[in-house]
């Protein structure tokens, strides 16, 4: 049961950032998972409830996505966190670009919907736990408070990215012109 709760989520969250929260319905994720009329709303009996297991999936994902990066990526540098940002930002607006567009929609929402914050939250403390230690390994002076201003940098190159899509964008000096600043 629980294999298929997952895939009507993943079918919920490719709904959500390729059409939008206005395409979010059960018949939409049913037809979008493969799987019979009515498997959605036998898992999530209302909106709200599937809006709250969208935003509770993003967050395991994110933890999985974190652990990744963690595993695979250790910047010893400069260069290479400005190469590991970079394919962050790369990742979240081509092939991971609807699961980076239902997180927005999913933060428009948590603005009328209380609930919905802590997931979010955590999801974002994964990463900032992690951009927090790369930091102060490169020798930030505040760790906390620099990779807090990248973050916000990030989400905002990235949302540009999602609304203003560039085929030839190449977010690597920006990234490191940022970083090239906070690390000085």
């Amino acid at each position: 049961m629980a294999g298929r709760r997952e895939q009507v989520l993943d079918a919920a969250i490719g709904v959500l950032g390729a059409e939008g929260v206005r395409r979010l319905t059960y018949q939409a994720i049913d037809a979008a998972a493969g799987v019979p009329p009515g498997t959605t709303s036998n898992h999530f009996r209302d909106r709200g409830a599937l809006v709250a297991g969208i935003a509770a999936h993003l967050e395991a994902l994110d933890h999985r996505q974190w652990n990744a990066l963690t595993d695979q990526l250790r910047p010893a540098d400069l260069a290479g966190l400005t190469e590991a940002l970079a394919l962050f930002v790369q990742d979240a607006t081509g092939p991971g670009r609807d699961r980076t567009a239902a997180r927005y929609a999913l933060f428009l929402e948590a603005s009328v919907r209380p609930d919905l914050r802590a997931p979010l939250a955590r999801g974002r403390a994964g990463l900032v736990n992690l951009g927090t230690l790369w930091l102060a390994r490169l020798g930030s002076a505040t760790p906390d408070a620099h990779c807090d201003m990248l973050i916000e940098y990030l989400d905002g190159m990235i949302l540009r990215r999602l609304t203003f899509p560039e085929p030839a964008f190449d977010p690597a000096p920006k990234i490191h012109a940022l970083l090239s600043a906070l690390l000085a």
